[in-house]
């Protein structure tokens, strides 16, 4: 597949619509703090996921002006995945967040602007492991297997788990933080810092907002290596992975009551981390079998596998990908809804 060449102004058209929504979410709609109503999550949730949709339009007509109408199908078909790939792997974020946030008893109205500079947080950061996962890729193409591997193995150890991942009382990394900053042991409003005794201090809510980032640093080692199982394009890669994380502060409000009524999602959140690791192991798998090979050389299946090995494929693979996806989300919710999570019996 030729790669493509992004000017400059496609990247400069990406972070001028994402600072403007920003803007628009917290310069306007959320100014004072509050806990925004269902109504306002309802409306928020639409704007991130058209805003998604428009850029996805952006990227098929900017990619066909240069390389037609073919390819630019192709590449929005990739961001579409991507996107939807990394906003099904978010949603899993919010059920940490919520543990998080009850853990730590975090008012609702100053949640917002804790998940706010989180996203925040989550930009730069997350710039920085795409491309330098990026990087790697294009240097060592083979650490795409160790993706590939990874994945699978998350997504295995998904199937047979029921925790969270995460437990604000055990962690280490409220430890961690405590040990090198100083933080109060109570909220003062929405700050984030203090003068307590003539020093800075942080807050109980700066605490919680580093917790936030470095929950979503983890999450981040997931779902970066699960895109670069559709693409290895940084624009795409970058683009959607942001798309995604930009509305989850409003998901985040949108599910926070919904929350136990979709378990089977980790089901199938760990069906789409395997599917996708075995889509990034079958060029190993194919290239093993090629060697193996003691048939005809010009066999139909040697002439398959040579097929899939040179790439010709990768129109019918993304649109494998993106139906994988979206019948692994829908069969989810719908199997949440048919069966829905027995109540616990109060003690």
């Amino acid at each position: 597949m030729k790669e493509i060449n992004y000017p400059y102004w496609c990247w400069v058209t990406f972070f001028v619509v994402v600072l403007l929504a920003l803007f628009a979410d917290l310069g306007i709609a959320n100014r004072r703090d509050h806990a925004p109503s269902r109504r306002e999550t309802f409306i928020w949730s639409s704007v991130w996921i058209s805003l998604a949709l428009l850029f996805n339009a952006f990227v098929y007509g900017a990619v066909t002006h240069s390389y037609g109408a073919d390819m630019g199908f192709f590449k929005a078909k990739e961001f579409l995945t991507g996107y939807l790939i990394e906003l099904s792997l978010s949603v899993d974020n919010l059920f940490v967040f919520l543990l998080i946030f009850g853990y730590f008893k975090v008012p609702k109205k100053y949640q917002h602007r804790v998940l706010f500079w989180g996203i925040m947080g989550a930009l730069a950061m997350r710039m920085i492991m795409i491309f330098t996962g990026a990087e790697l890729v294009e240097r060592f193409h083979w650490i795409l297997y160790v993706f590939g591997a990874f994945l699978l193995w998350t997504g295995v150890k998904m199937f047979g788990s029921d925790e969270d991942g995460f437990n604000p009382e055990d962690s280490r990394l409220v430890t961690f933080v405590t040990r090198f900053i100083r933080i109060s042991k109570h909220y003062d409003g929405s700050r984030f810092t203090v003068i307590q005794d003539g020093k800075r201090t942080g807050t109980l809510l700066l605490l919680v907002l580093i917790v936030v980032e470095l929950s979503d640093v983890m999450f981040a080692v997931d779902s970066i290596p699960a895109i670069f199982g559709i693409t290895t394009d940084k624009f795409i890669v970058y683009t959607s992975n942001i798309f995604a994380i930009l509305g989850l502060r409003t998901f985040f409000f949108l599910l926070a009551d919904l929350a136990d009524r979709f378990h089977f999602l980790k089901v199938g959140l760990a069906f789409i981390l395997s599917f996708i690791g075995v889509k990034m192991l079958l060029p190993l798998v194919a290239a093993g079998v090629m060697k193996l090979h003691e048939g005809p050389a010009d066999g139909a299946f040697y002439s398959l596998v040579q097929r899939y090995l040179h790439h010709e494929f990768q129109q019918s693979l993304v649109n494998i990908s993106l139906g994988v996806v979206l019948c692994a989300l829908v069969i989810s919710v719908v199997a949440s809804l048919i069966w829905p999570k027995e109540s616990e019996p109060e003690s």
